[in-house]
């Protein structure tokens, strides 16, 4: 077994070293929370346009379809092209996008369709997008800072978690919902300009003149034979399915069990992130010690079994404390699969490798919105928290019996 470890000592700060990455984790610092304001926004916006959980569950869908369709080729055009003008025009039609929400929520023209149709024009982008910026990393930071880099990027991820869902909220109630998607816009601009600033020597496959269909082939086929990929995409898979389904769930169990506002929605949202951004800070500090299996099976168990906690009836800050570790859980699980898959894929294939993960992870995100949706629709917030987590807990537990020989050996998952 190859052992892939970083071998520096504990730096929690150790990836910002590198120029270009610091360049772009603060232009992500920006846009991650003009994200999660919309993210926010977006949701509550539907739920206050239709009064409808399956037609919430329905956009969000809407806006995996096409990651679902287009991952495994975006994955062969991230392998071939220039990473960062890729990420650079993803981010850019993101912005468009936003825009045009702000612009129909303010002129008092927004439908549901249009909300319906824009969140298909952003799955596209983020399918190109996703696997594009995840392999992109690398090459800003190498392996050796890899993880650190990951766990950087997850702690300003939930750090925007915390303050854009606060925001979002507080704009809403304070001076409606287009306030919010144009901050969003805006924010896009931040990470561009970083990226004009950003320099580094680029991978791109050299077989560019092999069919779409074969570099897919090939990237299916190091899955196939690579048992440690093989297993933490086959959890990525089920978690994404059943288990992350949590931007339809928490909006009602705000609104039809707590019976919240739109500011005290956006605060269970910020305390979930702040969970998160804790674990992240704590993965960062020990990054140096790899990803470990423990690590990714414990997240993912706990990430299921406090749902299944939030389907039991709940004082408001009884819930906002389970919130709070849910995200630390969720990012424990995400950054640890994230990390041992790029860890032992190789640079030529490592854009396919994330694309598969991008499906998975999120491309199954519209039968689970769905399976969520239905479930609140028959049975309320507690049923849509209890099947998507007793579901997932299932799931999780049968992949860790199922792969109990491998468990045994060294516990860092690599090839």
């Amino acid at each position: 077994m190859k052992d892939t470890r970083p071998t520096t000592g504990a730096n929690p700060l150790a990836a910002l070293s590198h120029r270009s990455f610091r360049l772009f984790w603060s232009g992500q610092c920006v846009s991650l929370i003009g994200t999660w304001i919309q993210r926010a926004s977006q949701a509550w916006l539907v739920l206050e346009m239709t009064g409808s959980p399956f037609l919430l569950g329905l956009v969000g869908a809407m806006q995996f379809v096409p990651v679902l369709i287009l991952s495994l080729f975006a994955g062969v055009v991230a392998d071939r092209v220039s990473k960062r003008k890729l990420v650079m025009y993803m981010q850019l039609t993101l912005g468009v996008q936003a825009f045009i929400l702000a612009a129909l929520v303010y002129t008092g023209r927004a439908q549901y369709w249009h909300v319906l149709v824009l969140a298909m024009l952003q799955g596209i982008c983020t399918a190109f997008d996703t696997p594009t910026r995840q392999s992109f990393i690398v090459e800003m930071v190498g392996k050796e800072h890899l993880m650190n880099a990951i766990a950087l990027n997850s702690a300003i991820f939930n750090g925007a978690r915390i303050i854009g869902p606060a925001l979002g909220g507080f704009a809403m109630d304070a001076f409606g919902p287009a306030l919010a998607f144009f901050l969003n816009g805006v924010s896009y601009l931040f990470v561009v300009g970083a990226l004009f600033f950003v320099k580094v020597q680029e991978t791109t496959s050299k077989n560019k003149e092999r069919h779409f269909k074969q570099e897919i082939l090939e990237g299916l086929k190091f899955v196939k034979d690579t048992p440690a990929v093989r297993e933490t995409l086959s959890l990525v898979g089920v978690i994404g399915m059943f288990a992350l389904n949590l931007s339809i769930l928490v909006p009602v169990l705000a609104r039809d069990v707590l019976r919240q506002s739109a500011s005290g929605y956006g605060l269970l949202m910020s305390l979930m992130g702040a969970g998160a951004l804790l674990g992240a800070a704590t993965l960062a500090w020990f990054s140096h010690h790899g990803p470990k299996r423990q690590l990714l099976y414990g997240g993912a168990i706990a990430l299921t079994v406090i749902q299944l906690a939030l389907a039991l009836p709940h004082a408001y800050w009884s819930a906002a404390v389970l919130l709070f570790l849910l995200g630390w859980a969720q990012i424990t699980y995400s950054a640890t699969a994230n990390s041992s898959l790029q860890v032992n894929a190789p640079n030529h294939l490592r854009g396919r490798v994330m694309s598969i993960y991008s499906l998975l992870n999120g491309g199954v995100t519209p039968v689970g919105n769905l399976f969520a949706g239905t479930a609140m629709s028959l049975y309320g917030a507690s049923g849509g928290f209890l099947a998507c987590g007793g579901a997932g807990l299932i799931g999780a537990l049968a992949l860790w019996y199922g792969n109990k020989r491998r468990a045994a050996k060294p516990q860092h998952i690599e090839a």
